[in-house]
């Protein structure tokens, strides 16, 4: 009976919203339900869940259903989070899809079609660990680039003291979700698949811009199908940033599918032999990656970082095509390995740069026989890469 009756009032609260919306008002705010959170169906706007979450100092969280939800209007993201966002719980409730794409509304001759947004979800300056994004699925991004401000800026020329220069990684970078400037969100069991990005970052770009004392959170997520035109197909660690992957899938992400326009500018191309990974961490980042399995990439992961980690992790035959750099394709090209170990690895090259210690890894690994969820089953695996969480 119970049951009933909220279903009904949901009803009647939609029906008055949609007759308000008939006659030219604004629907009311979102109001926090009996459970402590707000809650959001398809046809309502998550983002006007956030802003009340904002502006509410007790009920932080925001509970999505069931449905694909798209952008309703064309700009930088579909969602963003700022500092008056900092502390939201955004969570979704059966299976929830936030895409990129808007065909009724897109450009259909765009190259970026169906696309109507640079990212898919923005974290902008402002934002701690007790900000969560949590089991949704994020696809759709194709290169869309607008540089629109919109009715409010997803992120202020200035914040706190810093005053923000947006470059191309701003707008361009991280079509899945764009992490930028003093931001450290926990992202968790999120699947990431079929977004492209050029340059870089199809999946996350992670852009902190010096201010690393912190770092972004990954875990129990999968990246599927992701691709750029240049480096990190799935997650893009630029300089002066850092992220920790815990238990994380990477599986047929592709990365330089084009020529690398960026660095031409400086006539230096980037990883020009043999391309880049799934995941790129550039000098001056760094990232911390625990039990994660890549395998089916164009590449594992490049990093030319100092004082990364790596452990427990598997590098299996990362030798996927669809690339444009001559060289063969590797499992690992890492710079600083002193905090490597504990991995498998086999591919056509391990070790680009014949830096990992044989001693603490299991080089030319034997083949961990995944099942259908890419659990390994050989026992010399236990313990190792990636692991689906329990529901």
């Amino acid at each position: 009976m119970y049951r009933s009756l909220a279903f009904f009032g949901r009803a009647a609260a939609h029906l008055f919203a949609l007759c308000l919306l008939s006659i030219g008002c604004d629907p009311p705010p979102p109001q926090p339900q009996a459970d402590a959170a707000y809650h959001v169906y398809p046809g309502d706007s998550i983002q006007a869940a956030l802003e009340a979450a904002a502006r509410d100092s007790i009920h932080k969280t925001v509970k999505v259903h069931a449905g694909t939800y798209r952008p309703q209007q064309a700009g930088q993201a579909m969602l963003f989070f700022s500092a008056r966002h900092d502390g939201i719980v955004l969570e979704a409730v059966g299976r929830v899809v936030l895409t990129a794409a808007h065909p009724e509304q897109a450009d259909p001759d765009a190259a970026s079609y169906p696309a109507i947004v640079n990212h898919v979800v923005f974290f902008g300056d402002g934002i701690s660990p007790n900000t969560v994004l949590r089991g949704f699925t994020i696809t759709g991004a194709n290169n869309f680039a607008s540089r629109s401000e919109g009715p409010e800026p997803i992120q202020p020329d200035s914040s706190n003291g810093v005053r923000w220069e947006k470059g191309l990684f701003f707008y361009a970078d991280g079509g899945g979700i764009k992490v930028f400037g003093r931001s450290y969100p926990t992202l968790e069991g999120l699947e990431l698949h079929d977004n492209y990005a050029s340059p870089c970052g199809g999946g996350i770009s992670i852009e902190h811009r010096g201010f690393d004392a912190e770092a972004v959170l990954i875990r129990n997520s999968v990246f599927r199908n992701n691709s750029c035109q240049i480096t990190g197909a799935a997650v893009d660690v630029l300089p002066g940033s850092a992220a920790v992957l815990d238990n994380c899938l990477f599986i047929g992400n592709v990365a330089n599918l084009g020529p690398d326009y960026v660095g031409r500018r400086g006539s230096v191309e980037y990883n020009k032999a043999h391309g880049s990974g799934a995941l790129t961490v550039f000098p001056g980042a760094r990232v911390e990656v625990h039990n994660c399995t890549f395998t089916d990439n164009w590449n594992g992961v490049d990093d030319k970082g100092r004082g990364s980690s790596y452990r427990n992790t598997i590098f299996w035959m990362n030798v996927r095509g669809g690339g444009i750099a001559p060289g063969n394709r590797y499992e690992v090209d890492l710079l600083d390995s002193r905090r490597f170990s504990g991995c498998f690895v086999r591919g056509q090259i391990d070790d680009l740069r014949g830096t990992l210690d044989p001693e603490r890894n299991v080089l030319q690994a034997p083949d961990p026989q995944f099942d259908e969820h890419y659990r390994p089953q050989t026992p010399a695996y236990a313990g190792v890469g990636y692991q689906p969480p329990e529901e």
